[in-house]
């Protein structure tokens, strides 16, 4: 399973992502990334794990490189804190 549903507020655009990102989902993400950066109209886009099961190699690649073009996250749980901040030094970015 893998939902991304988008809640726009005022201040910021929040892609919720829920379930396993691992292939095929991982270029869903990509994508979907991709066309909520468009019209922002300043507001933030912030990438939302907390529902998030299960990250794949692919998809800790596809988080680095989101991380890399500028993209916020907001995440709970150890496992998935631990891997954004292991890919956050990666890229040198914050989390």
């Amino acid at each position: 399973m893998f939902k991304i549903s988008i809640v726009d507020t005022p201040a910021q655009r929040r892609l919720v992502v829920e379930g396993k990102l691992s292939d095929p989902w991982v270029a869903e993400l990509r994508t979907t990334c991709r066309n909520a950066s468009r019209d922002l109209d300043g507001r933030k886009l912030v990438i939302d794990l907390n529902s998030l099961t299960v990250i794949s190699r692919e998809g800790e690649d596809a988080i680095l490189d989101l991380m890399k073009e500028g993209a916020k996250f907001s995440c709970a749980g150890i496992l998935t804190r631990h891997v954004l901040k292991r890919l956050a030094r990666r890229c040198r970015c914050q989390p």
